[in-house]
């Protein structure tokens, strides 16, 4: 019997989660609780829709002349596509049989020691940088640093490919001081290749007023062209 996931939902044709043309599989469940999320209903572990990997697969197969013809493949989101390791770890398996580049966008938090199989069969990770500051971070997300840390230095060890994402929210992460130091953490890794700064935007509120949950940032105004590019230029300025 082929290992079931639970999903949110699928993007045959993504073209910014990844090299090339992407099938992205967002994923059920979250350990986030990030005051910004854009899919807010995509927290709970147990809702979606049940899938089987060969499910997933067989679906795949429409579009691998189009991963060819792009260098595209399949990206896994979410929610925190790690939550079910041995779903994405028997779904990567296979698609690397299959010859198709496969990429995790991940917010890094789990322990290193449950994805040890997981990243021998990824190619690429695109890792969110949510805040440098410990403090911050907790009141951003929810949840510890630490563990962050561990999980990206160890894909900097392994040498895994890294692209690193960074949202940049007034008021919460677009202080010089956070940038900075993110900036620090970012060049203690030795696998990234590329450094995005994604501007903040509310789109994602009516899934938070559809579940009648209160949505903190509603009162943000999305950043200005030229203070992503600040933010970019100072969280590039070691790494370059």
């Amino acid at each position: 019997m082929s290992i079931t996931g639970q999903i949110h939902s699928i993007e045959t044709f993504g073209t910014v989660d990844g090299p090339g043309i992407r099938y992205i599989v967002f994923m059920q469940g979250c350990p986030l609780r990030c005051l910004y999320c854009h899919n807010r209903d995509a927290w709970n572990p147990k809702s979606g829709r049940t899938v089987t990997v060969d499910e997933i697969l067989d679906d795949l197969q429409n579009y691998v002349e189009y991963f060819k013809f792009s260098q595209g493949g399949i990206t896994l989101s979410g929610g925190e596509p790690t939550m079910q390791i041995d779903f994405v770890t028997e779904l990567f398996k296979q698609c690397k049989k299959l010859g198709i580049h496969t990429a995790l966008d991940t917010s890094g938090y789990i322990e290193v020691k449950k994805v040890y199989e997981f990243l021998n069969y990824t190619d690429l990770v695109l890792l969110d940088i949510k805040q440098a500051v410990k403090e911050k971070h907790k009141l951003l997300t929810g949840v510890d640093l630490d563990i962050i840390h561990k999980f990206a230095q160890y894909l900097s060890e392994i040498k895994i490919p890294v692209w690193i994402r960074y949202v940049l929210i007034p008021g919460y992460t677009d202080a010089q001081k956070d940038l900075e130091l993110a900036a620090e953490f970012i060049n203690t890794l030795k696998n990234v290749e590329k450094i995005e700064v994604l501007p903040y935007h509310s789109l994602g509120q009516y899934k938070w007023n559809k579940i009648g949950v209160d949505y903190t940032l509603k009162d943000i105004e999305p950043p200005s062209q030229k203070e992503v590019e600040k933010a970019k230029s100072i969280l590039s300025s070691k790494f370059l």
